[in-house]
């Protein structure tokens, strides 16, 4: 993914694209990625056209203030007529009321983008989500549970950031610049050209700090995602971290982590402490060299001077925040590179659209040259022949690391074998319809997974619409009611965040009541 792609000035460095730990030579242009996103996000699109309307008129309103301010100076004060009280208060009224329709313009434009953004962030997070579930387990298996989080977390809130102030930025300041440029190319080309040609070698500067800058925050979101997934293990690891007198090892994983994040970060803001002094001294040049020109040709009024100042100042804002806002856009697409990179996964099992139901009642398996094998390449299961009779109950043993719990995850198609094939009920697996699946094929894994909620909540989680008394009724056929009579409030007990405030053995059995409610 190297090559060529039209970039302009400010968007054609290139971005190491890093398999979230591993580097890849591999580069890729901020052009593309923004075109990537654009096309990722298309809520961004929505009402764009009246957005960069409204930032016109706003542009305009504030350009209105130096003409006025010239028209006071050269017909108000200075005119043939002398000082004309009338028309030096209506102009400044008039200024006044610009510049408040100007505010309340500005505000509308703000509230406008901010609405677009947060509309655009929330469906790019349940999407990348909604992407990470249906994910094979073999990805799950391969990438820490910590790096996954930051792509709907850290990396959407690097864009949450560009999203609520950059993002508007670049479009209300473009429009400023322009217009700006326009106003005081028709009060006098040449202090226009002046300003121009002193402001010219800010762009190759820029252009340098940007491709630096986009490279140090691709390392700044891999380091983040790295931290996050120390964090991770070590919180849920903490019990097993604590029996074993683990937490020197721990410790010092953390602060590897966290030092080097903090070394990414530094290395990437070194560059905007750059960005800032440099747009000052060139906005201090550019007034000087427009004043001493302007001075020596000696043309013009004295108002048209000072409105060409006070548009050279107007100029000045924008262009002092591009260092800001380039600073906040490098970090924003190496975060949305990170995204992309997780939407770009191949969903490798996928569903039959409407596809068969399953028939009701016991049904059979049938396992015919199944392989798989994740993707170290390792083969987990080689050449698996089963036939298990519809109604009959089996134990698969083996060693650990023989492939049983793999073995019932292809039976729950969390992920598809690399060869052979399944059937359950006569019918191929890849071809039964997913609601039918699910409720046909249940597993409960050994580690009991349970969520932050009741023992009554997370059984009813076994099929959607179930309440109390069906979860009720699932302890009961498992004869398991006395159990539940000895917790502290029944069915209403929380059982805490993944489930911690239950034993391994209690999870299991609030697992198993999950399942019987579904009735597989």
């Amino acid at each position: 993914m190297t090559a060529a792609y039209d970039t302009d000035v400010l968007f054609d460095a290139e971005v190491p694209v890093e398999r979230d730990g591993a580097d890849d030579p591999d580069r890729v242009p901020a052009l593309m990625v923004l075109r990537r996103g654009l096309e990722a996000s298309p809520e961004l699109k929505v009402g764009a056209a009246f957005t960069i309307l409204m930032a016109l008129f706003t542009a305009a309103g504030r350009l209105v203030v130096p003409i006025l301010i010239q028209q006071i100076l050269d017909r108000g004060v200075n005119g043939p007529d002398g000082f004309r009280p009338a028309f030096v208060y209506g102009a400044s009224a008039m200024a006044l009321a610009v510049i408040v329709a100007v505010f309340f313009l500005a505000r509308v434009t703000y509230l406008r983008l901010v609405r677009v953004a947060e509309t655009t962030l929330m469906e790019l997070r349940v999407r990348t989500f909604e992407h990470l579930h249906r994910l094979s387990v073999a990805d799950h298996v391969e990438e820490r549970r910590g790096v996954l989080t930051s792509r709907v977390t850290s990396d959407v809130e690097t864009l949450a950031q560009f999203a609520n102030w950059g993002a508007i930025a670049w479009i209300v300041n473009s429009v400023i610049i322009a217009a700006t440029l326009a106003v005081m190319a028709w009060y006098s080309w040449l202090l226009t050209l002046v300003t121009v040609v002193v402001y010219l070698p800010l762009i190759p500067m820029l252009h340098v700090v940007q491709q630096r800058q986009f490279r140090a925050y691709g390392a700044v979101r891999n380091r983040v995602g790295d931290t996050l997934g120390a964090t991770s293990e070590a919180i849920m690891g903490a019990g097993v971290i604590r029996a074993y007198g683990y937490r020197g090892p721990v410790r010092r994983r953390l602060v590897d982590a966290n030092e080097r994040q903090y070394r990414a970060q530094v290395s990437a803001h070194r560059f905007f402490a750059w960005l800032a002094p440099l747009t000052d001294l060139f906005a201090a040049t550019a007034l000087s060299a427009v004043v001493a020109v302007g001075v020596w040709r000696g043309d013009g009024s004295s108002g048209e001077l000072i409105a060409f100042l006070f548009l050279v100042t107007i100029l000045l804002n924008p262009v002092a925040e591009i260092g800001e806002i380039l600073d906040r856009t490098q970090t924003a697409l190496a975060g949305w590179w990170k995204i992309l990179q997780a939407l770009d996964r191949p969903i490798e099992v996928i569903e039959p659209d409407p596809g068969v139901t399953l028939p009701s009642g016991p049904l059979s398996v049938e396992l015919e040259g199944v392989d798989f094998a994740y993707r170290d390449g390792v083969p987990v299961l080689h050449g698996v022949d089963l036939a298990v009779a519809a109604g009959t109950t089996v134990a698969v043993v083996g060693e650990t690391g023989s492939g049983k719990t793999t073995f019932a995850k292809l039976l729950a198609r969390f992920a598809d074998p690399v060869a052979g094939t399944i059937r359950i009920g006569g019918i191929d697996l890849t071809e039964v319809a997913p609601a039918s699946r699910r409720a046909a094929i249940r597993i409960v894994p050994q580690d009991g997974f349970l969520f932050d909620a009741t023992v009554g909540e997370n059984v009813c989680y076994g099929r959607a619409g179930a309440d109390a008394a069906e979860a009720a009724a699932a302890f009961e056929r498992l004869g398991l009611v006395d159990w539940v009579a000895k917790l502290p409030q029944g069915l209403d007990t929380p059982v805490g965040e993944r489930g911690e405030q239950l034993s391994v053995g209690e999870r299991q059995l609030v697992a198993l009541a999950r399942a019987q409610l579904a009735d597989p």
